[in-house]
């Protein structure tokens, strides 16, 4: 097959569509993608890059398309929305004229903006190839729990849009199935919907820990627990640094890796409390990411207790199943469920830095084998649930079906 992938995000950035477009390839199967300058999480474009012209360069021998589009920048909601819209418009525009070709189906990868839909849109519009895509952030619910978007009349005039985008789609891929009823309630068919969890690419993986490498990196000695991710709104990280307070007297490390809206409103809190125990270690290769998390004695996924992020299933919270390490989950809903069900950590309720701190004791207060034997069970997990080759072989026959390729 010819597959063009559409999304906003590619490498150098950080998102799994790297891998998925990478796995398509490795198959055989001929991949384009269609894309813009990188700029995510800094706000700031890439260096090498401008936003400015369309450039065409080649990832692993995968032909890549960007087109000119305008930075996010930093804490600026108007800045943001003319990001989204620019590549949407110049993608739209100027798409169709670079991606010229025969494809067999067009692939959108959805981890917000729903507006990477409309570049799709126009080829199909143009070429009548199928769609398949897939979501990974709800619209217009998102917006409204990040703050992003408030008015009502604006939000329904965003679901309007989102309704306009699943109408042109063949077959939509969501994350958990929680999403399934929302995307029904916007007129989609249960017969074009499918379940398609994300997963950890295969550099993930149980290491053992290495003390010397550790404080070459800046990881002092002593318990550990580590986030690694963006660093927005919807993370909630100020409750974080509130039970990083109350553990004050304890001997306890906070490691915070990556970047983005909210990492120096942070650190400047941190330092305003003096909380000495509160490292940013800023973003660091994916390829290091399996070697910090050895060095830690727990790895914390948190998000707001907004009702759309119960549906949601944090793509951090497979790749620290992949590494076999104890998982603290600051979560409600569907991802605090699969660590509960993988027995693979603690969960506490979101937004409760006293709950987040007791979870905290809890996990310190058991054995290593204990700490070591959930690591395994969320490994297990990991492998039964969320394994690559086997959601690639899914993705591969559902993009197949869809393409008229079966």
């Amino acid at each position: 097959m010819h597959i063009l992938v559409v999304t906003q995000y590619f490498w150098p950035e950080n998102f799994r569509i790297n891998d998925i477009v990478t796995g398509l390839h490795q198959r055989g199967h001929q991949v384009t993608v269609l894309t813009g300058h990188p700029n995510y999480p800094s706000g700031q474009f890439t260096h090498g890059y401008t936003g400015r012209q369309v450039q065409i360069e080649q990832f692993s021998s995968i032909r890549v398309l960007r087109v000119p589009m305008l930075a996010r920048g930093q804490r600026s909601g108007a800045r943001l929305l003319m990001n989204y819209m620019s590549f949407a418009l110049m993608g739209s525009v100027l798409g169709p004229m670079v991606a010229r070709g025969r494809y067999d189906v067009i692939f959108v990868y959805e981890p917000s903006p729903m507006t990477v839909g409309y570049p799709a849109m126009v080829m199909k519009w143009l070429t009548g190839q199928p769609i398949v895509f897939y979501v990974q952030d709800l619209w217009p619910e998102s917006l409204a729990a990040t703050g992003f978007v408030t008015h009502t009349a604006a939000l329904k005039v965003v679901e309007w849009m989102v309704k306009g985008i699943y109408k042109a789609c063949d077959r939509i891929l969501v994350t958990s199935r929680a999403f399934i009823p929302r995307v029904q309630r916007l007129g989609v068919s249960p017969d074009r919907i499918s379940y398609f969890p994300q997963y950890a690419e295969s550099l993930y993986r149980p290491l053992a820990p290495e003390p010397d490498w550790a404080r070459q990196q800046g990881l002092p000695e002593g318990f550990t627990v580590m986030f690694a991710g963006n660093m927005g709104t919807a993370q909630d990280l100020m409750t974080v640094l509130e039970a990083a307070e109350i553990l004050r007297e304890e001997t306890i490390n906070w490691i915070f890796l990556g970047d983005g809206s909210m990492r120096t409103e942070l650190e400047s809190e941190a330092y305003k409390r003096n909380l000495t125990s509160a490292r940013f270690l800023g973003s660091r290769p994916a390829s290091e990411m399996p070697r910090f998390f050895a060095q830690a004695d727990a790895l914390l996924v948190s998000l707001t207790s907004d009702e759309l992020f119960a549906l949601t299933v944090p793509a951090k919270l497979q790749s620290y199943l992949a590494c076999g390490r104890p998982i603290l989950a600051s979560l409600l809903g569907e991802g605090a469920e699969i660590v509960r069900e993988a027995g693979a950590g603690v969960t506490c309720e979101p937004q409760n830095a006293q709950g987040l701190a007791e979870a905290v004791l809890v996990l310190r207060q058991l054995s290593q084998d204990q700490r070591d034997a959930m690591g395994l069970r969320g490994r297990a997990y990991f492998e039964a649930h969320f394994e690559r080759e086997s959601l690639l072989n899914d993705l591969e026959r559902t993009l197949k079906q869809v393409g008229g390729r079966v």
